[in-house]
């Protein structure tokens, strides 16, 4: 008899409050630092306040990943209701949260953590699909093995307004922030192989840069699932918000476009004015 699966997801997967409730996921929060005080993600702080707390000290936030004895103590609760799970993690190339997690379903007995090589609501993707599965009475191996099918079809990307979170974090030499800065480059941030890659730099004023990532991304491209797509942004004007939405639906027939705000892993990374279009590709 197949158990009846709980999916759950780390924080990072950056899904609104709406999705998560309609489709029943679980969140687990990472922690997040600000000087001597520490925070769940999601749950205790968000990107609003990253973003103030920089403004006023110009120190950046300190993630830590979940800990073993935190999945565990999920892990153990759906158990004990007579369910399994399927846990989606941030790539194991930015934290050590999937290693964690493996660690806690060893234990248990019962939980299957995803690898999504990815961040944001890339794995948020995968969140979605996790849970329309269960819904459909699939196993837990069942959809983790599918899910690691679809890992590699995930294109994540964001348009950065600055380098200057980047360059803080070590991500970006100081020639190179200072470079773009001088410019007027609005880098194109990739996720390559489960890392951080620079693509493309677009130059000028955040809106058109924007609307020309967007048509890079998107136009005339016939290698996409249609089902759905996300605009996940940290801090953007509204109005810019709802230009790529719009745009997004000239180009491309999606079923649903989901707008979403990004958390404290991508916020504390990248910024305000960060904004990403994230889908699928189709499976060759």
């Amino acid at each position: 008899m197949i158990r009846p699966v709980l999916v759950t997801a780390d924080s990072t997967v950056d899904l609104s409050p709406e999705l998560v409730q309609k489709y029943g996921i679980k969140m687990i929060p990472l922690y997040v630092t600000l000087g001597d005080s520490t925070y769940r993600d999601g749950a205790d702080i968000d990107s609003a306040k990253i973003f103030a707390y920089y403004e006023r000290t110009g120190a950046l936030p300190k993630t830590a990943a979940v800990t073993v004895a935190d999945y565990l103590e999920v892990f153990r609760a759906a158990g004990e209701a007579g369910m399994d799970v399927v846990h989606i993690n941030i790539s194991s190339e930015f934290s050590a949260c999937y290693q964690n997690a493996c660690l806690a379903a060893a234990e248990a007995g019962n939980a299957w953590p995803v690898d999504s090589r990815n961040l944001s609501s890339g794995s948020g993707h995968l969140a979605l699909m996790a849970a329309e599965l269960a819904g459909m009475g699939k196993s837990a191996p069942m959809i983790a093995e599918y899910l690691g099918g679809v890992t590699e079809r995930v294109e994540v990307s964001f348009v950065v307004d600055t380098l200057e979170f980047l360059h803080k974090g070590g991500r970006c030499s100081s020639v190179a922030a200072l470079g773009a800065n001088l410019l007027k480059l609005k880098p194109c941030i990739e996720v390559v192989d489960g890392k951080m890659v620079v693509g493309r730099k677009y130059r000028g004023a955040f809106a058109k840069c924007l609307s020309e990532y967007v048509s890079d991304k998107l136009a005339g491209r016939d290698d996409l699932e249609l089902n759905r797509i996300f605009v996940t942004h940290a801090g953007c004007d509204p109005k810019i918000v709802a230009d790529v939405v719009k745009q997004v639906k000239k180009l491309q027939p999606f079923k649903e476009v989901l707008v979403t705000e990004a958390g404290c892993t991508v916020s504390g990374h990248c910024g305000p004015n960060t904004l990403g279009v994230l889908y699928i590709r189709k499976k060759k």
